[in-house]
């Protein structure tokens, strides 16, 4: 019998490498900002076209390379970051596994112009698919120069499942903030198809948060740091009142490197949960700095998952660190007044600051005691409340007996029951000819404003109600650079907005039936809610463009409603063919039926 196992080309080997570390082209642009990083770059500069899809540019001023070093950079295991085994173990450099370049030149075809500080020449070499088509010398600027193009050009299968360029090129935002908020002493540049998106100046950790996610974030953020002999915490936390259910912002830093980590994600979460709603998360931006020997890195090729020795311990410290930053800034609030100083009250009368006055009491009083006793004659006042009936109308009531047969207690019953009622201002029951039914008046009323959304944006037509003041809205530069794309939706749902620059827009109109809402606050949500989705269906946006507009304009539980609201409700739901579910799967009304109440009353 033949062998059978036999050594993969290296080429093939570092396609399936690719595969796990270079997904879409956020990633590229990730692996090749830490390199800059590792390489001590003081700006980094960094331009794609097309969402990456067709080419990422990647510019940096650090050490740079030499011929051999540019050569060898881009063969799978080749790193500068580490020498031997136990050097895994004490990292503190962001690459290390010497995978990301060879995973890159795999799936792309790559050019690097790149010169040593302080050489007269560079280098400059170009690969496609993993196999070297030219290598010479250039006179480039110190420091590298990545340029990948046709990422996944030689697998057709990946470029054919990568989203929209809308969707890309969030992932791209979304790594890039990651590294800047890492590195705020680094200048960081974005371009979007040759157009800047953001410009992050070398600055402090809290300039660097404002830059990246708005100024109005800055009267949200609390200090919190702790230092213990095991670790270093720093970072900002959210107040309370800035905690959404969401679109919160959730950033940990280890060492300078991003991760998730949901264990440590609990402790923040333990400290707040008492003093925020359910389902709320607040912001918070923590760096963590401890010895990295006591962590693991080396744990999945995109580093984002890391093991920690001390778990158990620096969850007490971040949980404690967390509470302390909410105790000074009052958030937590201490009714004990066994300690309390006495304050002298000043009495203008007597010029001068007097002792409190003394409470006058009444021991007899009871404040629950009627004025008058009530009548206990049940007879007397019913005879009365039927005189009164009399008088009123001139008829007598109807009265039922409990020998009465029971066809004559329903028509009875039919007669005088009113078509519908709210229950505790969330529930509407009225009756089908089947029994009761119950329905969920938010619910119900997010089904039929989705309706009309998707109608109105079928047919590309808009119902908007100008403002009398123009409101202006702030977004931040991620969310500026994707509303371009989302203008057609936005004004067919009814939104007249216009840029005045600097990431701002004026509100001019809003959807019909909307104006009582806060149309700034309506408009960040929905493209919060478009920023976090991964929809990437022309189709698929619109009714998330939709369903995001009627959850947020519909009325909410525990509003008051008439009885014309509620038979107008009633009437538009059941005209709809789908009016049990909301558009996300949520029940709507839920059917007592005959058969089932008269179960109830055996």
């Amino acid at each position: 019998m033949s062998d059978i196992i036999h050594l993969l080309p290296d080429h093939i080997a570092n396609q399936i490498a690719a595969g796990e570390v270079i997904q879409r082209p956020a990633s590229v642009v990730k692996e090749l900002m830490e390199n800059a990083v590792d390489a001590e770059a003081r700006r980094i500069v960094v331009n794609v076209s097309e969402a990456g899809r067709s080419r990422i540019h990647v510019i940096d001023d650090g050490k740079g390379m030499s011929e051999t070093d540019a050569r060898m950079a881009f063969e799978r295991h080749a790193t500068s970051k580490i020498a031997s085994a136990q050097d895994i173990y004490a990292l503190r450099t962001m690459g290390f596994r010497g995978e990301a370049l060879a995973s890159i030149a795999a799936v792309s075809q790559v050019e690097l112009r790149t010169r040593l500080r302080g050489a007269e020449v560079g280098t400059k070499l170009t690969i496609s698919g993993s196999m070297l088509d030219n290598i010479s010398m250039d006179a480039c600027n110190e420091g590298c120069t990545f340029t990948v193009k046709n990422l996944f050009y030689n697998v057709p299968v990946r470029r054919k499942f990568l989203k929209t360029n809308e969707t890309e090129f969030r992932n791209v935002i979304t790594e890039f903030e990651r590294v800047a908020l890492a590195q705020p002493q680094i200048e960081c540049i974005l371009l979007h198809n040759d157009k800047e998106v953001m410009h992050l100046p070398a600055s402090g950790l809290r300039r660097r948060i404002l830059n990246i996610f708005g100024k109005k974030i800055n009267a949200q953020l609390l200090s919190m740091e702790a230092e213990t002999s095991l670790i270093k915490i720093t970072g900002f936390i959210g107040q309370l009142d800035s905690a959404k259910r969401k679109g919160s912002l959730n950033y940990f830093f280890v060492n300078g490197r991003y991760m998730r980590h949901p264990y440590f994600h609990r402790a923040i979460m333990n400290a707040y949960e008492p003093l925020i709603p359910e389902g709320d998360i607040p912001d918070y931006f923590i760096y963590l700095v401890l010895d990295p020997s006591s962590i693991d890195v080396n744990i999945h090729p995109t580093k984002t998952e890391i093991k920690f020795e001390n778990e158990q311990p620096i969850w007490q410290i971040l949980s404690s660190a967390v509470r302390e930053a909410l105790g000074k800034s009052n958030a937590i609030l201490d009714f004990n007044t066994e300690d309390a100083i006495h304050i002298p009250v000043y009495n203008p009368a007597m010029g001068k600051y007097a002792d409190t006055p003394e409470i006058q009491m009444k021991p007899g009083y009871d404040p629950f005691r009627p004025l008058s006793p009530i009548k206990q004659n049940w007879e007397e006042l019913s005879e009365s409340f039927e005189q009164d009936q009399m008088t009123s109308s001139g008829t007598l009531p109807v009265r039922i007996s409990l020998s009465d047969k029971e066809e004559d207690q329903e028509l009875l019953f039919a007669d005088i029951s009113p078509p519908c009622f709210q229950y505790k201002n969330r529930f509407i029951i009225t009756s089908l000819k089947s029994g009761l039914v119950l329905i969920d008046q938010h619910r119900a009323h997010v089904r039929i404003l989705y309706e009309q959304y998707i109608s109105n944006i079928k047919l590309q037509k808009s119902i908007s109600q100008q403002m009398l003041f123009p409101e202006i809205v702030e977004f931040t530069p991620s969310e500026a650079a994707l509303i371009p794309t989302l203008t057609d939706e936005i004004q067919w749902l009814g939104f007249d907005i216009s840029p005045i620059g600097n990431h701002c827009y004026s509100i001019n109109g809003v959807p019909a039936g909307v104006r009582d809402r806060n149309p700034v606050a309506l408009l960040k949500e929905i493209v919060q809610q478009v920023m976090t989705s991964e929809n990437s269906l022309k189709k698929e946006k619109s009714e998330m463009f939709a369903l995001s507009l009627a959850k947020s304009a519909a009325i909410r539980s525990g509003k008051s409603l008439s009885i014309e609201e509620m038979e107008a409700m009633i009437a538009s739901l059941f005209s709809m063919e789908a009016n049990n579910l909301t558009p996300d799967g949520k029940t709507i009304m839920s059917v007592l039926a005959d058969d089932e109440l008269n179960k109830r009353f055996k």
